[in-house]
C-alpha cells in the first residue's frame, strides 16, 4: 500500500498521519454503533484506538466517503428518538481490533485517491493486520 499525502479529502483534510502509532501498544479499542430497534448493526460508525501514550486515534468514515483519522477522545452515546441511537462502548470480539489488545503496532500503511483523501488505513501487528476502509460511504474493519 502507497501512501500519498499529498491528496487531502476536500471536506476534511489530511488528518493525522498514523505513523505516530508504530511501537505504541493497543491498550483499549472504543465504538460508536447506530442501533435502531432491535436491528442487529452490520458494523461501526467510528473505532477509537487507545495506545499505550493515552492518545485515542479515532477513525470513521466522512460524509464525502473519506476515511478520516484524527486524534479526539471518544464521545458519549446518544438518542435520536424515532431514528434509534448510538451507543459508545469498548469493542466485543466481533472487532477485529479485539485480537489485538497488548499487542504493539509494528507498521501503519494507507491508501488514497485523487479527489477523495484517504480510504484505507492498514495496521500491522505481530498476530496480524486490520484494515480500516470506508466502503459506500461505511466504515469497513477486516482482519488479515
Amino acid at each position: 500500500m502507497e501512501s500519498k499525502r499529498e491528496n487531502g479529502c476536500p471536506a476534511h483534510g489530511v488528518g493525522v498521519r498514523p505513523d505516530y502509532l508504530v511501537g505504541r501498544r493497543l491498550e483499549q479499542a472504543v465504538a460508536s454503533w447506530h442501533l435502531y430497534d432491535s436491528d442487529v448493526p452490520s458494523g461501526p460508525l467510528d473505532v477509537w484506538l487507545i495506545d499505550s501514550e493515552a492518545v485515542a486515534t479515532h477513525i470513521t468514515t466522512g460524509s464525502d466517503w473519506c476515511l478520516i483519522v484524527e486524534t479526539s477522545v471518544p464521545f458519549a452515546g446518544y438518542d435520536m428518538a424515532e431514528s434509534g441511537r448510538v451507543e459508545v462502548a469498548p469493542i466485543s470480539n466481533e472487532i477485529p481490533f479485539a485480537d489485538h489488545l497488548g499487542e504493539t503496532v509494528l507498521a501503519v500503511s494507507e491508501e488514497s485517491v485523487p479527489d477523495s483523501g484517504r480510504i484505507a488505513l492498514e495496521l500491522t501487528f505481530d498476530s496480524g493486520r486490520v484494515r480500516c476502509e470506508t466502503w459506500s460511504g461505511d466504515l469497513r474493519l477486516s482482519s488479515k
